[in-house]
Formats: structure tokens, sequence, C-alpha cells
């Protein structure tokens, strides 16, 4: 199982391979800070396992004849340890303040040196701030009073223990983070192509499938998109060639009924004839209308909103009828005007209607705009607040097209309304009347 998982690239695999990605590149950055830096957390010189071969070298360098002593040194040099031979202290260029060693005190320096050798150490901290030659050096007085260096190559930058854990791990987060940064934008970036062709399709049901990119699981998730898509894409046509068809279907005998009406002699049944043949019309072409209108969605753009709705209520006032409007003179809004012109067109067209003093106002908060018609009618009971939502639902029982229309309007406003984003909702005013608030999401 481990195995079929890190050979196909799944979202685990990814998470495995960032974590270990991290912690190698966090040992990678700390490694070269290492080599860079120099040996910045050795113990002291006596505790490096460095002391023997100094006694051992000291002891043979000082049987030699002095004429020998420095050839002999440069010969002992290796590059763990530089040896170098003087007869004046001083002309090593050694700091002040080396710290003493006792040979009696190291095993090792008693039982090859003695207790009559003088001994000093130096640690990098010795050094001045920022010398070049801040290293480890020892230094060993011979018997006939010459020198003898001993030094590691490794610079130290001398960081105290603080700084050098303060720099292990902000070095560790730094490479952690970077690995994250670039593990999170592969992973992220066919999510947000994703989320984007999700939105695409939800304005437009002729967009084209998503190329499928990603981890497996994520690849798995486009392939149900894109079959989910192309059924709903499927289903559509089928609807709308079916409804197309019916539409074609019908209008012959209604052509044919209504032909038919003109010759009959009771006129009062023609013209309930001719009425219900106009009804049965004018429902097919609301319901045509209502279905091809779901398949072309509107673009989405920026508009001033409250001048939108101040201008519907003036087209109402040019008509004789006044809307009390409240809002702002200006505000600008990012989404389908056309739709949103419908919607507010059919509530106030209803509240005129049904009600007497209709009004508008134009709200918002932090994370919604809100649109609410009122009227003071005679409201709709509670029970059919949600139903009158329903297609063809009409609270009208005289089925009078002209006062009760075809029981569409509300149904395409909702669905205009949640095709935005929002949501459309009726109720009860408590003095009397008629409430329908439109909520659209406020842009960010």
């Amino acid at each position: 199982m481990i195995g079929r998982m890190f050979r196909r690239d799944t979202l685990r695999r990814r998470i495995a391979l960032t974590i270990v990605a991290a912690m190698a590149a966090s040992l990678t950055l700390n490694a070269l800070f290492v080599q860079v830096a120099g040996t910045w957390a050795r113990p002291p010189i006596e505790r490096t396992g460095l002391l023997e071969q100094i006694a051992v070298t000291t002891r043979l360098i000082e049987a030699a004849p002095t004429a020998l002593r420095a050839q002999l040194a440069s010969a002992a040099s290796n590059p763990m340890l530089e040896v170098a031979w003087g007869t004046d202290r001083s002309a090593f260029g050694l700091p002040t303040g080396g710290a003493l060693v006792e040979p009696r005190k190291v095993p090792v320096l008693h039982k090859l040196l003695g207790d009559d050798r003088d001994m000093e150490v130096f640690n990098p901290a010795d050094w001045p701030d920022n010398s070049a030659q801040a290293h480890y050096v020892a230094l060993v007085r011979l018997v006939d009073g010459s020198w003898l260096t001993f030094t590691p190559p490794e610079r130290s930058w001398g960081l105290d223990t603080g700084t050098r854990i303060a720099v292990i791990i902000a070095l560790g987060l730094i490479a952690t983070l970077l690995v994250a940064w670039v593990a999170t934008r592969q992973l992220a970036s066919p999510l947000q192509r994703f989320a984007g062709a999700a939105r695409r399709f939800g304005g437009d049901l002729s967009a084209p499938p998503i190329a499928i990119e990603g981890p497996h699981e994520i690849r798995q998730v486009i392939i149900a998109f894109n079959t989910m898509q192309a059924q709903i894409q499927h289903f559509i046509g089928e609807r709308t060639h079916m409804l197309a068809s019916i539409s074609h279907d019908l209008r012959a005998p209604l052509t044919r009924m209504r032909l038919r009406s003109e010759f009959m002699e009771d006129l009062d049944h023609q013209r309930k004839m001719i009425r219900d043949i106009e009804e049965m019309q004018s429902m097919i072409n609301a319901a045509l209308a209502f279905f091809r209108e779901d398949t072309h969605l509107e673009q989405s753009t920026a508009f001033d909103l409250s001048e939108l709705l101040q201008t519907i209520i003036d087209d109402f006032r040019d008509q004789g009828i006044n809307i009390d409007f409240t809002g702002p003179a200006h505000w600008v809004y990012d989404g389908r005007p056309l739709g949103i012109k419908r919607v507010v067109v059919n509530l106030l067209e209803n509240a005129v209607k049904y009600g007497l003093h209709p009004g508008a106002a134009l709200k918002f908060d932090d994370d919604w705009v809100c649109i609410e018609v009122s009227d003071e009618g005679p409201g709709i009971p509670e029970e059919a607040l949600q139903r009158v939502f329903d297609p063809f639902f009409r609270l009208e029982s005289s089925r009078n097209r002209d006062t009760g229309g075809v029981g569409l309007g509300l149904s395409a406003a909702r669905a205009i309304v949640r095709e935005q984003g929002g949501e459309l909702s009726l109720s009860n005013r408590s003095g009397g009347g008629l409430l329908a608030r439109v909520e659209l999401p406020r842009n960010r």
C-alpha cells in the first residue's frame, strides 16, 4: 500500500515529500552555515582530543636540534592541526589573556610532558571582535625557552550560545517556510483553477470542462465535476429541446382552436374560449422564457446599484405611480444589472398591484447588500410564504392572467438572486403589508 501511495501522485505523497524536503532543506542550510561560519560550537581545547597530538609533537620537536625544529614543525602540520615553532613568543601575534593549562591536571600532558611545561590556550572569544585570526591556539614553552603553537584550521565567528541557537531556529524556520510556500503553491494552483472554473460554470452553463491536473485526489474531484457538468449540460439541452418541441406542438392546436372560436355563435362562450387560449399561450411563452434564461446567464459587471433602483422608481413615477426610496445616492456593486432590474421590477409590480404605498430601500452591512421592497397591502398567509416561489403557484383564485399572472415571476426572481449567491425572502410586516428582501453578497 505504501509503495502504491508513493508511486502515484497523491496528497499524502506530496505532504510526506514536503515534510522530508523541509527537513532536508533545514539541515542543508544549517550545514552551509556551519561550513561558512566555521567551528562555532566547539568545547575548550583541552576537550577537543588534540592535546595528545600536541604532547607527542612537542616531545619530538623538543628532542630535535634547534636548526631542524622549524622544518619538523612544518612537517608535523596536517589539515587538522597547524604547527609552528619560534624562538620568541611575540612572533606569533597572539592576544593577551590566554588560559593556562596545568599539565598535572591533564593526564595525557602529565604523562608525556611532565609538570615543567608552560601551556597556554586561546579560544576564539579571546581574540578581538571580527578578527580574521580568531582560532583555537595552544602555546607550549619548550625547555630551552623557545615556543610551539598548535592551531586548528577552522575559523570561528565567536557566536555565543543564545545567538547560535537563534540562528539554527531561524534557518530551520526559513527552510520550512520556503518549502511549504512552494508546496502549497503547487497544491493551491490546481484548486484555484478548479474553483475559478466552477464559478465560471455557475455563470456560463456552456463553459468547457476543467483541465485535469494536480494530485490524484484533486484530479478525481475534477473528473467528477466534469462528469456532473456534462450531465447538467446534456439535461438542460434535452429540456430546452423538449420544451421547444412542446411549444411548437401546442401552438398549432391552439391556433386551430382560436380559428374555430371565431365561428362560434355564442359570443359569451367565444370570449371565454379566447381568454383561455390566450392564457395558455401566455403560460407557454412564459415557461419557455423562464427556462431559456436559465441557460443564458448575464455576465457580471460593476454598476451603480443605487442609481439603477432610482431609475426603476422614476419609470414607475412616469406612469403616475409614486414609490418612496431610501438609501445612498450612489453604491457601486459588481453583479448582473439586468437580472437585478428584473427582480426589483417584479417585486415593485406586485407591491403596486396587491398593496398600497409601495416603497424601496437599499441597505448594507459588512457582508451583505440588501434591497427591500415593501407595501401596506393584505400580505400573504404564513403557510403560503414559501409556496409562492413554486412555479405556476398563484394566490389569485380567479385565474385571471391580468391580475394573477402565470405564477412564474417570483420563481424567476428567486432563481436570478440565487445565481448571484444571494437570497430572496418574503415576510409579513408587523403593521400590515408584505416585505420582500433581496440579499446579495457584498463585494470585497
